[in-house]
């Protein structure tokens, strides 16, 4: 049997285990997906003893992407992004950062357009991924954060990206195309990270909380006309890259989505 996890802490609100158990069982996989929560600074003895241990592939989330990005030899965009998300173990541990891909995919699923102006909300691990994805997909990028030294530290690594405080989001959404919340703004709460009067119809708005599926921020940019896209696009198609990572194979993305809606 082949083990695959998911390190974080807290992970006990995690839907990946179904999601990913719905894509072994459909494949005839013989493999199960469980979850860990390892104690903070034990990133070392985590990834060694997995390694030990034959575990196939971890996913990584709070708080340990950018711990994890520093323990262990990273492809090309997790060594630029600073952050890792899932380890494949084959010949030692390899970091790569799947959250990227799914915020791209799920951007593209929705007929988005990664053309003209982008705004992340955020700095932290998910707000590092949609940066650099972003970018790379030939977007303006502009990383808005509450610390704004973390915004302007992270916009310096990003090509061509600007900077600043929430307190200039209404000034930075006007004319964009897409607006990224990479916080956990919203999750379980009413608040939303953006002020309603700043959305407006031309903005497709990708918001990473899942839990709800329609974050304030999420109804909101309904309510003015805005493309909208939940969390949990962002989830599968992190998950899928991941799947496809540790098997080589084509995720069954229908199958995983089903099983991931399901558990929500």
């Amino acid at each position: 049997m082949q083990v695959f996890g998911l390190i974080g802490n807290p992970v006990g609100h995690s839907v990946s285990p179904p999601m990913h158990e719905a894509a072994y069982e459909v494949c005839g996989m013989d493999a199960r997906y469980v979850t860990f929560e390892p104690d903070p600074g034990s990133i070392d003895r985590v990834l060694t003893g997995a390694d030990a241990l034959g575990i196939a592939g971890l996913n990584v989330t709070i708080p340990f992407k950018e711990d994890v990005a520093a323990a262990v030899d990273t492809d090309p965009l997790a060594g630029r992004i600073g952050a890792v998300n899932t380890v494949a173990f084959e010949d030692g541990p390899t970091g790569y950062n799947t959250d990227a891909s799914g915020v791209v995919r799920a951007l593209e699923h929705h007929d988005v357009a990664l053309s003209g102006r982008a705004v992340v909300v955020g700095a932290g691990g998910a707000g590092r991924a949609a940066a650099f994805a972003l970018a790379d997909g030939g977007m303006d990028v502009h990383i808005a954060n509450r610390t704004v030294e973390r915004a302007e530290a992270l916009a310096a690594a990003v090509p061509g990206a600007s900077s600043g405080g929430l307190d200039g989001l209404t000034a930075a959404l006007s004319g964009a195309d897409v607006l990224v919340n990479a916080t956990s703004v919203g999750m379980e709460s009413e608040e939303t990270p953006v002020p309603k009067a700043a959305l407006h119809a031309d903005l497709a708005v990708l918001d990473a909380v899942y839990a709800p599926l329609e974050t304030r921020l999420l109804a909101d940019a309904a309510e003015v006309g805005a493309t909208t896209v939940d969390g949990a696009w962002m989830l599968l198609f992190q998950g899928v890259e991941a799947f496809e990572i540790w098997t080589g194979r084509d995720a069954p993305v229908e199958t995983m989505n089903e099983a991931l809606r399901g558990a929500l």
